[in-house]
């Protein structure tokens, strides 16, 4: 990985090769965007490993989600960890992650789409019980707590798995879903809170199961629309797929299975190297990095999002997400100390997804866990360029392979662009804005020669058009927000 890095730097200094015109125009492609996010969630495992979050971990994390500015969280709960103790019912065990959590949230205007991963026990997963257990709960958060951030509500994590209770079994998992309907209906606190479903896997299909996930998508819409607030579905595709421009067909054929009057998110996102030949390297060098590792073992991680490139391919998910009819992204994850695999509550064993381990000199023994890794940075942008309810607009251009463009108009006018670049070539670009842009800044991310870190730069931006220097390996935006 070191000499792929070494490669895009010395890429980064060729001179400027070829002109590309790019026009903003006003043409609505994608109306009333949701947002994108991150999924946090509360730290359930901690309290296991016997270390708290401090005020001063909590403190750091608002301060970094003050600059992130998500507009969409994803938050999911493990009932063992919270509300179920040994076979009872405790609404107000280990509040404090929770409440901390949605307050922030709440606070900061962020959508939030709540949830359960498993029930309590597998051997529950049909019963009446963990209906009633998992709705009271929901209703502590909302009605008693009053966090109507929480607009929808997620049954089973990714119940088309053959990892689920569930495994799979699309008619059960559509029977509990009309089940948990019915009696958040009893609630009056939750009126406002709609399910999420089916929350099932791009491109997966479960040997047991009657369908593969579009399957599941289409049977949803025409079976259980009227209680579906938001369609949700996972996603974690190789580079080359996405980079080709693969993922952004396979959107599209999603948002034609939704119906018109729904939104789609994608409830989690990332990358995964091991089903793609040509994407042999990088999972070559993933399993290199895990031998001998002391708190993962691999099964469930990313050993990439350490690295600069990284921070362009979660920016390349996202825009093509949004081009192509999805409302909404929430990257997995912001926290390495959020999981371990299976929830098993082992250190040596942890989901090393994150945008840092805030945890990391407490529990794991290494402080430099808990600094930002480069994705955080450009991810950030990401979520503060494309705010709650603004409208994606169609960009005119002829785009080579390897570069990837987003427009969009926030609900009070303000028009924000993203341009990234994994082409590995310089570009002079000829940009046009549909208007004059008032008070824009430029803000660029390059590899830093010194560290594995961006660099950012911000200028000042006016007039409906600019050339600009588009250099390889490297992510721009003009905003106006």
């Amino acid at each position: 990985m070191k000499k792929i890095l070494f490669s895009l730097l010395v890429l980064s200094f060729i001179s400027c090769t070829k002109d590309m015109q790019i026009i903003v125009t006003e043409q609505v492609i994608n109306p009333h965007y949701i947002g994108n996010g991150i999924e946090w969630d509360p730290y359930d495992e901690a309290i296991s490993w016997g270390c708290e979050l401090s005020d001063a971990d909590w403190a750091e994390l608002y301060k970094r989600l003050d600059y992130m500015k998500p507009q969409y969280v994803r938050c999911m709960i493990n009932s063992p960890f919270t509300y179920y103790n040994n076979g009872q019912y405790d609404k107000y065990r280990n509040t404090r992650n929770i409440i901390k959590l949605l307050s922030y949230c709440q606070q900061n205007d962020i959508t939030v789409v709540y949830g359960e991963y498993n029930p309590p026990t597998w051997e529950m997963k049909g019963s009446e019980a963990w209906v009633e257990m998992a709705v009271d709960y929901l209703n502590f958060l909302v009605g008693e707590n009053g966090f109507s951030c929480i607009k929808n509500f997620v049954i089973f994590n990714e119940p088309d798995g053959d990892w689920a209770s569930t495994n799979g079994n699309y008619d059960f998992w559509l029977k509990m879903y009309y089940r948990f309907a019915a009696e958040m209906a009893k609630y009056p606190a939750l009126s406002d809170v709609k399910l999420a479903g089916p929350d099932v896997v791009l491109n997966y299909k479960n040997a047991a199961s009657d369908y593969d996930y579009l399957g599941w998508v289409e049977q949803t819409s025409l079976k259980a629309n009227e209680i579906t607030g938001v369609y949700d579905v996972h996603a974690y595709p190789g580079r080359r797929y996405v980079l080709s421009g693969d993922f952004g067909k396979d959107v599209r054929k999603i948002r034609a299975t939704v119906p018109a009057n729904k939104q789609f998110i994608f409830g989690e996102g990332g990358y995964k190297y091991g089903s793609d030949p040509a994407d042999s390297l990088l999972l070559l060098e993933y399993w290199r990095r895990v031998q001998g590792h002391p708190f993962t073992k691999g099964s469930d991680c990313n050993m990439l999002v350490y690295d600069y490139f990284y921070s362009l391919d979660m920016p390349v998910f996202v825009i093509e997400a949004m081009n192509n009819g999805a409302s909404g992204v929430a990257a997995w994850m912001l926290d390495d100390a959020m999981h371990s695999n299976g929830d098993s509550g082992r250190t040596e064993d942890i989901k090393l997804w994150g945008m840092w381990n805030i945890l990391g000199e407490e529990v794991f023994a290494d402080l430099s866990q808990e600094e930002p890794r480069p994705w955080y940075y450009s991810w950030s942008q990401i979520c503060r360029l494309f705010p709650k309810d603004c409208d994606i607009l169609a960009v005119q251009a002829k785009l080579p392979q390897g570069v990837f463009a987003c427009a969009s108009k926030a609900k009070t006018g303000e028009l924000s662009f993203v341009l990234v670049n994994t082409s590995g070539k310089d570009f002079c670009i000829s940009l046009q804005f549909p208007r004059t842009l008032q008070e824009a800044s430029l803000w660029t991310m390059q590899e830093s020669e010194q560290k594995n870190v961006p660099s950012i730069n911000q200028e000042a931006f006016e007039g409906n058009s600019a050339k600009i220097t588009l250099y390889a390996e490297s992510m721009i935006s003009i905003s106006e927000l």
